[in-house]
């Protein structure tokens, strides 16, 4: 015994002394994990490289150039989050780097591969006859029971003003996500006659009475008494969307009644109001959609391409799949992280962490999260009467926290990169960058470069956006954010900087959002949006905006960015009663209205908002002078021209925040659209200022106005007729090739 002890010590010191020595450790599918970690010698899981790293770490300094972990070919499926954290830290200089071997595709999976062996078509007379003739001559089935799958998750409601809960399992083949079994296949189904809006939570109804509506499609008669059906659209306003179970339908009077309410009550008679029905194993009519029987562990299928040689999986990690608490330089590069039901990747405190080159995709919820997420206190709360605590390695009730909250320090840590990756087929929004201190006005030196970001909303929509960003001091920079019918980017916080991105077809099925958002918080101030490409975003048919400084807004400056085919009919940029909003030096090519607008929402249509906005328990007024001190150091030394918003004009009814003051429209360049390219709504105090902008119809010396190259000539137009018009470097904005995107 004592020699068998011996003898494993002496193992694991010769081990680390290679270790000290190669600065390496490899990790293979073929692996053993009482491998010493050579090259020769590999381990098989990430796990047991950690633990190598931690005792090697224990006993000696970092070597020079830090250490690497090696990681071969393969899916690396993880049962729980491989967690990083302080003990698991490099140091300046001396970093650890986890990649893979040059060439070798690495997936770090939180799901588990059906082989498609196990598939077997469908011979159940009671389930095909349910099922067209077409579905029932290419319909599969598996028992997830079989695979040893008994995790299926749950359904959830989710939405606007509600958590952000994991997915419940999702199938995925050939590393794209299935659709649900739905009705229609495409396109939504318009709410019917409101009989009953239910209850409204967002006014303190807390009832919980379900809505009741008709039905304008007779398909929805052949769903009567079936269970667990459930809805997903936009009930009310086309900016809040909703996931709703099914009580009953009434094939008799034509009615559908829903089991919980929507957050503002259910509504009818808009174009955007309206939904899709899901999970129903009679809808699965096409290529690509699949439905699970919970009772019996039987998933159904249609595949859409060959089945026998496909790669199948399905998602089952809730936690995120790699997550990093308090560590610090650590490098994560070339990885692909997929097929979990939360978070891909999840950064928590530390700093000088780097994500390079990765794919992460096909995710629950959100790719890249960093900082805490919140849960509420009481399941009945609404987004007014919201409390609850802040949670890690989960998103919650975020949104409502911050709400709530505005100056949260979500503990993202600092100097943190994510770097060239791709992240996209995520549930609730692509990457949530934070960092930095709002409430002291520290950056957090926090950035996303050089990613592409798209197809983020399959199950949250408004709010959980291609990138969303609070803190202070954080970038975005060379992104190229697109295909959604929601937002590219949602703000809050102070002094980030948004530059040199390509954002497109976004805001395209929505209403009342926006390719860049930002809103509610006159101390969110400081934010400069240069050099971007806008283009091809918004639904004509819909209220939408480009740059969207929501109510009370202040200082966005907005220089240099080229704006092309904006079908935003509220603007290029819209403001609801902004303060010190600069439009400066753009380029503006046929937008469909006018490039900027200004309402005085306080003065027409939120009139009845004044008192709780201003008054003395106003939301305006708590954000102000409870969550930050707006008239104490450092807002009273950063942002001087904020001191007068709380100013009294006529005692209780009316404030200086309620006028607009301090915008302008300055010297751009505005091809097409309205002559005039301001619109001043609402009255008199409504206001911005307007010079020097040159407004034409014809070519200003673009180098190639009709194939959209929009860099100016050096003898453009241009600038003869703008003195001083600075060149917009139109060839540098969007991605880049690097050594991790080539």
């Amino acid at each position: 015994m004592k020699t068998s002890i011996f003898l494993s010590f002496l193992l694991m010191t010769c081990l680390l002394t290679r270790l000290a020595n190669a600065q390496d450790i490899y990790i293979d599918k073929k692996g053993n994990d009482k491998y010493p970690g050579t090259k020769d010698q590999p381990l098989a899981t990430l796990q047991a490289a950690r633990e190598r790293i931690r005792k090697f770490k224990s006993l000696h300094d970092l070597p020079k150039g830090g250490i690497t972990v090696w990681i071969n070919e393969g899916n690396y499926n993880q049962g729980a989050s491989l967690v990083l954290d302080e003990k698991d830290s490099g140091l300046p200089g001396c970093p650890i780097t986890w990649t893979t071997i040059k060439g070798a595709k690495v997936n770090i999976t939180g799901g588990i591969n059906i082989p498609a062996g196990k598939f077997r078509q469908v011979n159940s007379k009671s389930i095909l006859d349910r099922l067209t003739k077409e579905t029932r001559k290419n319909l599969w089935q598996v028992n997830l029971n079989e695979s040893g799958i008994h995790d299926y998750g749950k359904h959830q409601q989710f939405g606007h003003g509600l958590p952000v809960v994991p997915a419940p399992l999702e199938l995925y083949f050939n590393d794209n996500p299935m659709v649900l079994a739905r009705y229609p296949n495409d396109g939504y189904l318009k709410i019917g006659k409101v009989i009953d809006k239910g209850s409204v939570p967002r006014i303190g109804d807390k009832s919980g009475r379900g809505a009741k509506f008709m039905y304008e499609d007779p398909r929805h008669s052949k769903w009567a008494g079936q269970k667990d059906i459930w809805l997903q659209g936009t009930f009310n306003y086309g900016f809040a969307d909703d996931y709703i179970p099914v009580d009953t339908i009434d094939p008799v009077r034509n009615t559908i009644k829903l089991s919980n309410p929507h957050l503002y009550g259910v509504a009818s008679g808009k174009d955007f109001q309206h939904y899709i029905a899901t999970n129903i194993l009679d809808e699965l009519d096409a290529p690509g959609e699949w439905y699970l029987d919970r009772k019996t562990g039987i998933l159904y299928f249609w595949p859409p391409a060959n089945l026998q040689t496909a790669n199948i999986t399905v998602s089952m990690l809730e936690d995120p799949i790699i997550s990093l608490e308090g560590a610090s330089y650590i490098t994560l590069n070339g990885l692909t992280v997929e097929t979990g039901r939360g978070i891909g990747i999840y950064i928590e405190r530390g700093n000088n962490n780097l994500i390079t080159g990765c794919t992460v995709r096909n995710v629950g919820t959100s790719g890249i999260f960093m900082g805490q997420g919140a849960t509420q206190y009481a399941d009945d709360t609404s987004i007014d009467d919201y409390d609850g605590t802040p949670v890690s390695r989960q998103i919650g009730s975020l949104s409502n926290h911050l709400y709530t909250y505005t100056s949260w320090d979500r503990l993202a840590g600092h100097d943190h990169g994510i770097i060239s990756c791709d992240v996209y087929n995520t549930g609730s929004g692509g990457i949530y960058l934070s960092g930095g201190s709002k409430r002291k006005l520290i950056k957090g030196n926090n950035y996303v470069d050089n990613c592409k970001i798209h197809d983020y909303n399959r199950r949250n929509k408004n709010s959980w956006s291609g990138i969303n960003v609070d803190g202070c001091g954080n970038k975005i920079s060379h992104c190229e954010i697109y295909n959604s019918d929601w937002q590219a980017i949602f703000v809050h916080g102070n002094d980030h900087v948004f530059e040199y991105n390509n954002i497109h077809d976004v805001t395209l099925n929505s209403d009342d959002t926006s390719p860049w958002y930002i809103g509610r918080d006159p101390s969110d101030r400081g934010n400069i949006i240069r050099y971007n490409y806008f283009h091809h975003c918004g639904n004509p048919n819909r209220m939408n905006m480009g740059i969207y400084c929501d109510d009370s807004s202040t200082d966005v400056y907005i220089f240099g960015n080229v704006f092309n085919d904006m079908s935003t009919n509220h603007g290029v940029l819209f403001s609801n009663t902004g303060w010190d909003l600069v439009m400066k030096n753009n380029i503006v090519v046929n937008p469909i209205s006018y490039t900027a607008a200004i309402s005085a929402h306080y003065y027409t249509w939120a009139a009845n908002e004044v008192e709780e906005m201003f008054g003395k328990d106003g939301l305006l007024r708590k954000r102000l002078t409870q969550n930050i001190r707006f008239n104490e150091s450092p807002y009273a030394e950063r942002y001087p021209s904020l001191l007068p918003y709380l100013d009294t004009i006529v005692a209780g009814k009316e404030w200086a925040g309620m006028r607009s003051r301090g915008n302008a429209l300055i010297r751009n360049v505005i091809v097409g659209g309205a002559d005039n390219p301001v619109n001043l709504m609402g009255g008199e105090y409504a206001t911005m200022k307007s010079e020097q902008n040159f407004v034409t119809k014809e070519d200003p010396g673009f180098v190639d106005f009709k194939n959209g190259n929009f860099m100016l000539k050096p003898d453009a137009k241009v600038f003869q007729m703008i003195p001083g018009f600075e060149l917009v470097p139109f060839d540098k904005m969007g991605l880049y090739k690097d050594e991790y995107r080539n």
